[in-house]
């Protein structure tokens, strides 16, 4: 096989949008970057495993063993559903993260994104996104970050549940898609894994107003999704479900029209299904979702948790420092420190040769 190097590049993301939860998407202008080179083997030489490299957010605790990233055995899965057995012999993988790791950002849907590309790219697959987007979801059951890390912009996506063939690949557990590799595992172990059924997830991208720009307000703790969705409940009232129905139904058409209007948008971006649960896991975020508003602080058009949280992202056209300042100062308050950046709603993934 022949020498290359490809950069693959992958957007944060940001969930849910108030009351589009586990519905909608908007993929952000902070990244995660491979830089990928394949070296030339010769007919017979030894095989030399995979060599990564990480730097930036969560460098300290990235596992660099290909057999446990997450990047690098979603990268695997797909190309074993494809009879290719093992990486290529002398692969160097170069990585550099900006996603804050449990923050709701979408670092692990970027992730997942980054391992179907580089499985794509490795066994010179030529899938399509659709395609991609299978194998995704059979390892983010949720399809908002992982469709918009993929797709870009902002995007509304659902799970085709009703079909057996659907179904089915639902109810394939996590284990025997990714297995945990053990510490001898080579390329004969974990073979055959369940491929997923063709059209899984389904997606549409809606308009954006490129005059909205997302101010992170990203407080310097983690929070776990798996934690901030114990603590949702199994059942909803009917007018809690109608109150996110018809503000989701305007925020889709609303966030891409020119003028934006911060009236509109600041109530469609409310929610009732899973911020009040969540205020107890982020000290602060009752406070800076009721107390910045489109009155107090001119250019903001709505505040919502971003994802699972803690982040909370503050959608607005100007006035940006003093919609983070203020947020800084209620956070303070409570004992939280802050880190925050103003991002941009950006294009999906992206493999370019180097």
């Amino acid at each position: 096989m022949s020498a290359r190097t490809f950069t693959l590049r992958v957007p944060a993301t940001s969930a849910n949008i108030g009351p589009g939860f586990d519905v909608v998407g908007l993929s952000l202008s902070l990244y995660l970057t491979l830089v990928v080179s394949e070296s030339s083997r010769s007919p017979g030489a030894s095989y030399v495993p995979p060599k990564l490299r990480y730097t930036g957010e969560g460098a300290a605790e990235v596992p660099l063993d290909a057999y446990k990233n997450l990047t690098t055995r979603v990268a695997l899965y797909l190309l074993r559903c494809h009879d290719i057995r093992s990486f290529p012999s002398g692969l160097t993988i170069d990585v550099h993260n900006e996603i804050p790791f449990g923050r709701g950002l979408g670092s692990s849907g970027a992730a997942v994104i980054a391992g179907v590309l580089l499985g794509n790219e490795l066994g010179r697959l030529n899938l399509p996104h659709e395609r991609l987007l299978d194998f995704a979801l059979m390892v983010e059951r949720h399809p908002d970050n992982v469709t918009a890390a993929l797709v870009g912009g902002f995007v509304g996506s659902y799970l085709r549940e009703l079909d057996s063939a659907a179904t089915e690949a639902a109810s394939v557990p996590l284990s025997e898609v990714l297995p945990e590799y053990p510490p001898d595992a080579g390329e004969d172990w974990g073979l055959n894994p369940p491929v997923p059924p063709l059209g899984i997830g389904h997606f549409v991208r809606f308009a954006w107003s490129e005059s909205i720009k997302a101010v992170a307000i990203i407080p310097r703790f983690e929070l776990s999704t798996a934690t901030a969705r114990e603590v949702l409940p199994t059942h909803y009232s009917r007018k809690d479900l109608v109150f996110n129905l018809q503000r989701l139904a305007v925020l889709t058409t609303a966030l891409g029209q020119s003028p934006p209007d911060p009236e509109l948008i600041y109530e469609a971006m409310k929610d009732r299904i899973h911020q009040p649960y969540r205020k107890a896991l982020i000290p602060g975020l009752p406070e800076v979702t009721s107390s910045i508003t489109p009155t107090t602080h001119p250019g903001l058009l709505g505040i919502c948790l971003s994802g699972a949280g803690p982040t909370i992202l503050a959608l607005a056209t100007h006035g940006f420092d003093a919609i983070a300042d203020d947020a800084r100062a209620i956070f303070k308050e409570k004992g939280v420190e802050i880190d925050w950046k103003l991002l941009t709603v950006v294009g999906g993934c992206s493999v370019e040769s180097t």
